[in-house]
């Protein structure tokens, strides 16, 4: 079958523009075969690749990139490894408290993996266990953190909630007027970090780069994946491409990939960091869900990230940024009136696959083809997690974790087009405007 979208992400991200650069690996070349082929070099991908790799060490573990590593959708995010599960459709933000206690599990699971591989490996990517801040400054926002306080409390988990006149301490901006922090959240710069996960990986593990797969056929004991140079049969392939999934046959019509916007500064002079205040580094997420992401970063750079769209192919539309680089400024502009001469650096699109359920796939997709795909958002931890528990799972091993993630229901199917992009379009249009001052 042929593959119909590639990915194709701007060239402004600048997470991938302020990591150490790194000599990519060479794209594929000729006929090869081997045991195991991965998908996808972000987070799902390498967790996946490098369990393997460690399970099944007398065979080579192909992974397979079709853009350069840490320039795709791992390495455009706000860089948040969440640990607190957050069920945006319970009354109290966590809903069940059995299913809230494992995928609690599943996400502290993907900071510990992550952790000991930045300290094995010496990877610079700014990781700091600093917590997280969820602000809000409107009503609306204010009562979802009096409900995910309620939750917290039933889950049995430490947080602190912080008024108008105290988050300046914390935050330097008198913008917010309350903030429910919690200590579990570590922040990280994402596009370091995957590279650095990409260099570290064991010696059985080959890595191609700008090697995006053009067809695929797929056999009851083989699968070939045919690229611009040539073709590569996998005895087991493991799709970690979340929603290009959809573009090898699998989960189609089921995920949607909505793209978010990041802005960062230069940064900062000592003069205007102390004009700012607050800690030296930390991140704030918005009580409303379309609000905007802040982070003040360890090399004193301040990122915001805001706006949404709806690109059903997965690829990047250049005609947004400039139109939410203006939306960028606005809310720059609320939270830090102390710093009007900061001007941002780089500006860029992300795209997060999300399912209409909140529910990612786990498991055989075909005969000898699996997949973890639809991370909902989540793909620092949850990528992390998921990519090394199928690697497990194929090799024999399973627990408490992929029996869970083994009974998930999956996604759900999506209306069909033209009534999905109308109604994405639309909840998009009406969610950024609800927010308010919160945007």
């Amino acid at each position: 079958m042929k593959v119909h979208s590639l990915p194709a992400d701007d060239a402004s991200c600048g997470w991938f523009h302020l990591s150490a650069p790194r000599t990519p690996r060479p794209s594929h070349r000729g006929h090869s075969e081997a045991p195991w082929v991965v998908v996808g070099a972000g987070f799902t991908g390498l967790a996946a690749a490098r369990q393997l790799a460690l399970n099944f060490p007398n065979d080579e573990v192909v992974l397979v990139e079709a853009q350069e590593v840490g320039l795709g959708p791992s390495g455009r995010n706000a860089g948040f490894a969440i640990d607190l599960p957050h069920d945006i459709g319970a009354p109290d933000y966590i809903g069940d408290i059995a299913v809230a206690k494992i995928v609690l599990k599943l996400n502290l699971a993907g900071q510990t993996l992550l952790r000991q591989q930045v300290e094995a490996n010496g990877i610079d990517c700014q990781m700091t266990a600093c917590g997280k801040y969820q602000a809000a400054v409107e009503e609306r926002g204010l009562a979802v953190l009096d409900a995910y306080r309620g939750g917290l409390d039933k889950l049995e988990q430490p947080y602190q909630m912080l008024g108008e006149q105290e988050l300046p301490q914390h935050l330097g901006t008198h913008f917010y007027r309350r903030a429910l922090y919690t200590p579990g959240a570590v922040l990280v710069q994402p596009s370091a970090l995957v590279k650095g996960l990409a260099d570290s990986l064991p010696a059985n593990v080959t890595l191609y780069e700008r090697t995006p797969i053009l067809d695929v056929d797929y056999g009851y004991d083989r699968t070939r994946l045919t690229h611009a140079g040539g073709s590569i049969t996998a005895h087991r392939l493991v799709l970690a491409n979340n929603s290009f999934g959809q573009h090898f046959g699998f989960l189609q019509g089921r995920m949607l990939p909505i793209f978010t916007y990041g802005s960062i500064t230069r940064p900062l002079t000592e003069e205007e960091q102390a004009r700012l205040g607050g800690k030296p580094y930390w991140g704030a997420i918005p009580a409303d869900p379309f609000g905007t992401t802040v982070r003040r970063t360890p090399d004193h750079r301040l990122l915001i990230r805001n706006s949404f769209s709806f690109n059903p192919d997965g690829r990047s539309n250049p005609k947004y940024l400039q139109r939410f680089l203006q939306r960028h400024k606005a809310s720059f502009a609320r939270r830090f009136p102390m710093l009007p001469n900061v001007d941002f650096q780089y500006t860029w699109g992300g795209a997060l696959a999300m399912t209409r359920n909140h529910s990612g796939f786990f498991g055989q997709l075909a005969p000898n083809v699996y997949g973890a795909l639809g991370c909902n958002g989540l793909g620092v931890t949850r990528g992390t997690i998921t990519g090394a528990l199928l690697a497990d799972w194929l090799a024999g091993q399973s627990n408490d974790l992929t029996d869970f993630l083994l009974a998930s229901p999956g996604p759900n199917a999506n209306p069909p087009q033209p009534f999905l992009s109308a109604g994405v379009n639309l909840n998009l249009m009406w969610g950024q405007r609800r927010a308010g001052r919160e945007s």
